[in-house]
């Protein structure tokens, strides 16, 4: 998979997401392709966010919170297996920060870490695939 956004502004979208109570991410996730790329990281089909929004509703957002603190823990092990330098995100960071942070700068921090780790793991993947050598020796050949 080609990764299209390896430099995604994690602190603006933390920040916008803050201030728009959640509904920044309900557009963003499947029309800016974050949610098929989180599928493909992961390598398994996420619960949707607008799920996750909705079931947090009656949960005073804590599911969506939750559900964002998991994922962010599994980025951190790929992050780990792949060999890329912390910091990285946690379930710890991202619950931390959204709960006890500062009022409005908490939930654009813990945003910031989750999508720097993400674009770490999507420009290591990116370069290790557009590099000739890990191509099939068929591709380079001219007939």
């Amino acid at each position: 998979m080609e990764f299209k956004h390896t430099h995604r502004p994690g602190f603006w979208f933390g920040f916008i997401d803050f201030f728009t109570a959640g509904m920044f991410f309900l557009f963003y996730m499947p029309l800016g392709g974050l949610q098929d790329e989180l599928d493909y990281i992961l390598g398994r089909r996420t619960q949707r966010y607008w799920v996750a929004y909705l079931l947090g509703i009656p949960t005073l957002f804590i599911y969506p919170l939750i559900w964002m603190a998991r994922i962010a823990e599994e980025l951190k092990a790929i992050a780990i297996e792949m060999g890329i330098e912390g910091p990285y995100t946690s379930w710890w960071h991202m619950f931390g920060w959204n709960t006890l942070g500062l009022p409005l700068m908490g939930p654009a921090i813990a945003t910031k870490r989750f999508f720097d780790t993400l674009n770490s793991i999507e420009q290591k993947r990116q370069d290790k695939f557009s590099r000739p050598s890990d191509c099939p020796a068929s591709a380079h050949t001219s007939v």
